[in-house]
């Protein structure tokens, strides 16, 4: 079900080339708050961002909080413990 909502989340992903020295590609999940990263490539950058996103889901579901649904795919307030 985690996997399935990753997957979802990254198929929504914007990402924009910025004029930054070092990481010049940055992503985020558009309705995911605080769900970015940046990366010298692309391709880095995505990696970045599904680490990060993969991160962000694992602490919600630890603290109980709600995670938004995606395209009908919905982890709700599951929790999980450390």
């Amino acid at each position: 079900m985690i996997r399935a909502y990753i997957d979802t989340a990254m198929k929504h992903a914007h990402y924009e080339l910025i004029d930054q020295p070092g990481d010049p590609y940055c992503g985020e999940i558009p309705g995911l708050d605080g769900v970015m990263a940046c990366g010298s490539s692309l391709e880095e950058c995505r990696a970045n961002l599904e680490d990060a996103l993969d991160a962000w889901v694992a602490l919600g579901l630890q603290l109980g909080h709600e995670i938004p649904p995606i395209d009908g795919v919905a982890l709700g307030r599951l929790r999980v413990s450390a």
